[in-house]
């Protein structure tokens, strides 16, 4: 079971993400799905198209069913199969 204190290892594929806070103000509040990933990227299906996200530097929200999970960015930068690994 996915909860706030474990997300980090789990898989972020199929999940609706948005961010919350950026060093990017251009990205703030852009929302998609996870449709892939890699060390240092997501890449989200938006309304918009496919978008490239760095991982870092971001606050993420990832919605699963009716539960929002928050993560700092910083977190997640790694590959996911080096993440997924970790135990919580």
């Amino acid at each position: 079971m996915i909860t706030q204190q474990n997300i980090i290892n789990h898989e972020l594929l199929g999940l609706d993400a948005q961010i919350l806070e950026s060093t990017n103000k251009a990205v703030v509040g852009l929302l998609g799905k996870v449709i892939d990933e890699t060390k240092s990227m997501l890449l989200l299906d938006t309304k918009r198209g496919t978008k490239m996200v760095s991982k870092q530097h971001n606050k993420w929200k990832f919605t699963l069913g009716d539960q929002d999970f928050t993560v700092d960015g910083a977190l997640i930068s790694k590959r996911p199969e080096d993440r997924i690994k970790v135990k919580a």
